[in-house]
């Protein structure tokens, strides 16, 4: 594989296709200066990406720097393709979510790959379409880049410089070793997520209204585009079944141990169960913390708030005039309740300190 050239400077671009992530790339590049335009199928979608602040609805007036492709995965070769025919750009990249079947339709439809590189930014949002885009999605965020062995220096400088104008951290994987990768991290989750939130359609009303945040965050993915997903996980069928495949493993033998302590049985034995739940542990462990860094251990500060306008932005300004950082947060609200629980990551070593602070400040926080 080429290695990169000093990273050109990026002063236009096209971004073909202006759902959440292709308006998100435009407003980020936008909002560094440099010239974007926007296309799209529906023009009209180009157009409110446009007042969104995203760019100019039109054509350039000649070759930008680098053409960003934001279409799904099976469209990617056709519009490389068709792009390169008209000398659109210098150099040319694309955000879906896989990577070795656009790399294939590229190489079938003859496009020229010294000016291509593929990428994917692991950002998004259960929402789609360019009102849900925000400039700010890629930050701190890795944005694979997954240059074949024809990838120009060029090419694969001006895309590494694409991830950091949008303030992502730029990593070059093999498009086969990407798909599996996601497969794992993003693909299969989003199915589990879509079966457990499947359960919740048929249940029963008293039992849906003890929802609270462990089935919030296991389902929130699940509120996703499903044709986008369908298309997604159709061009990763085989790495997504893999997984899946190993998860159902566990899972039989999970359900064998459950029955087991279920029926009471003399011979019943936990161990299965205690293993799973280890193996659990051991996996989050390995999960990055913040910015890509090793994972690290925060005390949670629980407090009580009132659900009342202004209640959240005042306890975030306690918290500052305590000295604090905000490491992470989560909100539970409570059924019936006007009142949530805001669980507040901290530094271990402030933990003591905030709490007596906020106690002083008025805040009911839990022991």
């Amino acid at each position: 594989m080429n290695t990169p050239d000093s990273a050109p400077t990026l002063r236009t671009a096209l971004v073909v296709g202006t759902g959440l992530i292709g308006t998100s790339v435009a407003l980020a590049l936008s909002s560094r200066g440099v010239a974007t335009y926007l296309a799209d199928t529906n023009p009209a979608v180009a157009r409110f990406a446009a007042e969104l602040g995203a760019g100019r609805a039109e054509e350039p007036p000649g070759p930008v720097d680098l053409a960003i492709l934001g279409v799904p995965p099976t469209h990617v070769g056709r519009v490389l393709a068709d792009l390169q025919a008209r000398d659109a750009a210098a150099a040319y990249t694309d955000v879906a979510s896989v990577k070795a079947l656009p790399l294939g339709d590229a190489e079938r439809l003859g496009c020229d790959l010294c000016s291509y590189v593929g990428g994917h930014p692991m950002a998004g949002r259960e929402r789609s379409g360019p009102a849900a885009a925000r400039g700010d999605l890629f930050e701190g965020r890795p944005w694979v880049l997954t240059p074949s062995p024809h990838t120009s220096p060029h090419a694969l400088a001006a895309a590494r410089e694409l991830a950091r104008l949008c303030g992502a951290l730029p990593i070059e994987m093999d498009p086969a070793a990407h798909d599996h990768a996601v497969a794992l991290v993003s693909h299969a989750p989003h199915l589990v997520s879509s079966l457990m939130a499947a359960r919740l359609a048929d249940a029963a009303d008293e039992a849906v209204r003890l929802c609270g945040q462990g089935i919030r965050d296991v389902t929130r993915i699940a509120a996703s585009d499903p044709a986008l997903w369908v298309d997604i996980l159709s061009c990763n069928a085989a790495a997504v079944a893999d997984v899946l495949e190993a998860l159902g493993r566990d899972l039989d033998k999970t359900v064998t141990a459950l029955r087991a302590l279920a029926a009471g049985h003399g011979s019943a034995d936990p161990a299965d169960l205690t293993d799973v739940l280890k193996r659990g542990n051991a996996g989050v462990a390995r999960i990055p913390g913040k910015h890509g860094a090793p994972p690290a251990r925060y005390a949670v500060v629980p407090v009580i708030i009132g659900d009342r306008p202004g209640e959240l932005a005042r306890l975030f300004t306690d918290v500052g005039e305590a000295g604090v950082n905000i490491e992470d947060l989560a909100i539970e609200h409570s059924p019936g309740q006007p009142v949530g629980l805001v669980e507040i990551s901290v530094e271990p070593a402030v933990a003591a300190t905030l709490t007596t602070e906020l106690r002083r400040r008025g805040w009911t926080v839990q022991e």
